[in-house]
């Protein structure tokens, strides 16, 4: 019974890693597009 239970933390301590890499790459991509965007559109007008 014990080792369902540290197999079952070690799955939620993994899903939240993940979960948390994902959102900052998913963040760092949104930061990067729009700073290219900004510059676009400086260069355009």
């Amino acid at each position: 019974m014990q080792k369902s239970i540290d197999m079952g933390l070690a799955g939620s301590l993994t899903m939240i890693f993940l979960t948390v890499a994902v959102v900052l790459l998913l963040r760092n991509f949104y930061i990067r597009f729009n700073r290219l965007q900004k510059s676009k559109d400086e260069e355009q007008s």
